[in-house]
């Protein structure tokens, strides 16, 4: 009699005591060809010991669940929950996505497509549930739900990876990946690691807080410092001297109430020849300052940290009060992190091999924590934020100080997202100050494009670079372009559109960038109401997410490039582009990367937290996917995946977000009033 094997998920997490307990509760089931579980045996948990299951919903093929007689094809037997069905999966994890009073019909869809709460002939709501098949003579072995579900109750990690909401599935995949090649007490330690990125900043030992008053001497200061032993006070302007010092009015104005003064400025002070006994704080502290708040998470801060170049971080509470200081010496000791160090290989390169150093650091970098199981939304923001560093440290070398002031380099699509880890392609623009010129403008656009190739960002095949002039204009022939844009549905034009939305700023006078935001609101305002409309339609281009799951099918004959997914065309561009068209429908402009639009979206009330939550998760499934890819080949689009290479449990994590975007794209159809794609 076959037994389950224990080595392969959701068992391999199981106790000896629970191992025992499954196995009085396992039975064979044997199906014949074309045979159908009858509905009294939707209670169980099966594994396919051998022959191929067809999952069905109203007739409908949705996935395939394989034996080991298919083990060219799959890398382990495959698991269902027959329990599960698409209407409690819906109401769980989507919700109803848009409001109302904006959508064709506010009747929640399920994964096929269908009005959750169908009803029959005589008017009573009925549930929709799975069928399943067998394709061919199928051998399973049957696992009681109660039992499953008893195990659930009391094991973390089978509840986990049983689970029928997609984000704790996701999250189980995560774990399982940073410890596949590690014995349990590394494993555990792993897991510790990956959670720190997710701690709130709280959690670090913060420094004390010591403030003196903006009029108080230099010497006052440093003896302020000297007595605490710390490198830095905060400064309280003159204006507020008498306000509670331990009490700014609201975190959205501790960066105006308060200064910080160094040692380092102390130290600028003394090479000044000023008297520290008569000068006041005030001439040396930074009143720009950055602040975080204590619900923050680590990751946050090391974000701040690194973008804008600074070593400490007042943390304000709820009421806005300041509670600490976070110090980067005491947060890079709490998580024995690296990305400062490239942050610094990058500030000091000279010349491009040094800068060449820097960038492989980087590819090194995602590397380590991708195999660590750091969550690949953590890495990708970093790695924006390196990226942007390299970007300006280039573009410094190659043009004087007087076009930086001038201009503003921005990237844009996945790069302005946040959302391209590998080095694709590159897509990048210059805005440049109405009146400024400078002859070798272009040159100096050239060599920065040619220059980010040989260090590994590949040239955009669709010239969207500002060595192209279209992409390297004045502000106002910018805005005159974004207007052509807008009352133009050319598909080019829309893709034109696609990437100046998703633009971020790198260096230069960001007020160009804030201005081209604020036309582009302008220019959509005056469009045509049906623009949007027709933005939306690409989304939908690739056809039925169906055609998609058809490759689940093992192909006769063996193996073919056939059976790969197009990662890109079936789950992260209609998800990217969706989001990307609601956000430019509700005016939310500010914000380039999907996570911040989702975040917006739900502020606006335009989508539920619990649908953003699960459509951030998805992507980022589909994003961490691809990573792999290019990680294991040489392929730097990294777009195709063969799904019967991948576990169980990835192939069943697969099969949901490809669901995801299928019900996403159903409701973008019926929201924007779109026909059906072929």
């Amino acid at each position: 009699m076959p037994h389950l094997d224990f080595t392969q998920p959701p068992f391999d997490v199981l106790s000896l005591a629970e191992r025992q307990s499954i196995r009085k509760s396992t039975q064979i089931r044997y199906l014949a060809k074309n045979e159908s579980l009858p509905p009294e045996e939707l209670q169980y948990l099966y594994v396919v010991i051998k022959g191929r299951i067809e999952q069905l919903l109203d007739g409908e093929f949705v996935a395939s669940y394989l034996g080991s007689n298919h083990a060219e094809e799959a890398n382990n037997n495959d698991w269902f929950d027959s329990r599960r069905s698409p209407e409690s999966r819906d109401s769980k994890r989507l919700g109803s996505d848009f409001p109302d009073s904006k959508s064709l019909n506010s009747k929640p869809i399920d994964k096929s497509g269908r009005q959750a709460d169908d009803t029959d002939s005589t008017g009573h709501k009925t549930t929709a549930t799975y069928q399943f098949r067998a394709a061919e003579d199928t051998l399973l072995l049957q696992v009681a739900g109660s039992a499953i579900d008893k195990i659930s109750a009391q094991n973390h990690l089978v509840r986990q990876l049983l689970s029928d909401k997609l984000p704790e599935r996701l999250k189980a995949l995560q774990q399982r990946r940073s410890g596949k090649t590690m014995d349990r007490t590394s494993y555990n330690n792993q897991q510790e690691v990956q959670q720190i990125m997710l701690q709130p900043v709280t959690d670090v030992t913060l420094l004390p807080v010591h403030l003196v008053d903006a009029n108080h001497s230099l010497f006052d200061a440093a003896r302020t410092m000297t007595k605490a032993g710390l490198k830095h006070v905060l400064v309280r302007p003159i204006d507020h001297a008498n306000n509670d010092v331990s009490s700014p009015h609201g975190i959205e104005h501790a960066d105006r109430l308060l200064g910080i003064l160094t040692d380092t400025d102390i130290c600028r002070a003394v090479s000044d020849q000023q008297d520290l006994m008569t000068t006041p704080c005030q001439r040396y502290t930074n009143f720009n300052l950055r602040t975080i708040k204590a619900s923050d998470e680590i990751g946050d801060a090391m974000l701040t940290m690194t973008r804008y170049r600074i070593h400490r971080l007042p943390v304000i509470d709820v009421n806005g009060d300041v509670v600490g200081i976070l110090g980067q010496s005491d947060m890079l000791a709490h998580i024995s992190h690296h990305s400062q160090l490239i942050s610094i290989q990058i500030e000091q390169a000279k010349d491009l091999s040094s800068l060449d150093t820097a960038v492989e650091l980087i590819g090194r970098y995602i590397r380590a924590q991708h195999q660590n199981g750091v969550k690949i939304g953590n890495i990708s923001r970093m790695v924006q934020t390196l990226n942007a560093q390299v970007f300006t440290k280039l573009w410094q070398m190659i043009v004087p100080e007087e076009v930086i002031e001038n201009t503003c380099l921005i990237v844009m699509g996945s790069e302005g997202r946040g959302e391209q880890i590998m080095r694709t392609d590159q897509d990048n623009a210059l805005i440049i100050r109405d009146g400024y010129t400078h002859p070798e403008l272009a040159q100096f656009a050239d060599i920065f494009n040619t220059h980010l190739a040989s260090l590994g960002y590949p040239l955009c095949d669709g010239n969207i670079m500002m060595s192209n002039p279209m992409w390297r204009q004045p502000l106002k022939q910018f805005h005159a372009q974004i207007g052509v844009w807008f009352k133009n549905t050319e598909p080019m034009y829309g893709i034109y559109l696609s990437a100046i939305l998703d633009g971020e700023y790198v260096c230069g006078d960001e007020s160009l960038l804030v201005q081209v935001r604020q036309h582009l609101k302008t220019a959509h305002r005056q469009s045509d109401p049906m623009f949007v409309r027709q933005f939306a339609r690409a989304a939908l281009q690739f056809g039925d997410v169906n055609q998609w799951w058809q490759k689940f099918v093992p192909l006769l004959g063996g193996k073919s490039a056939s059976s790969d997914i197009d990662l890109k065309k079936a789950g992260i561009f209609p998800l990217v582009h969706g989001i990307r068209t609601l956000a430019l429908e509700n005016d939310i402009l500010e914000v380039p990367s999907t996570k911040n639009r989702l975040k917006a979206l739900v502020q606006a009330q335009a989508l539920t937290q619990e649908r953003a939550d699960t459509l951030l998760e998805a992507l980022e499934f589909f994003m961490a996917q691809r990573l792999s890819v290019a990680l294991s080949t040489d392929d730097r689009h990294a777009r195709q995946v063969n799904p019967m290479t991948l576990t169980a449990l990835e192939r069943d994590l697969l099969k949901e977000c490809l669901a995801v975007v299928k019900s996403f794209k159903t409701q973008l159809r019926q929201h924007y009033q779109l026909e059906i794609a072929n």
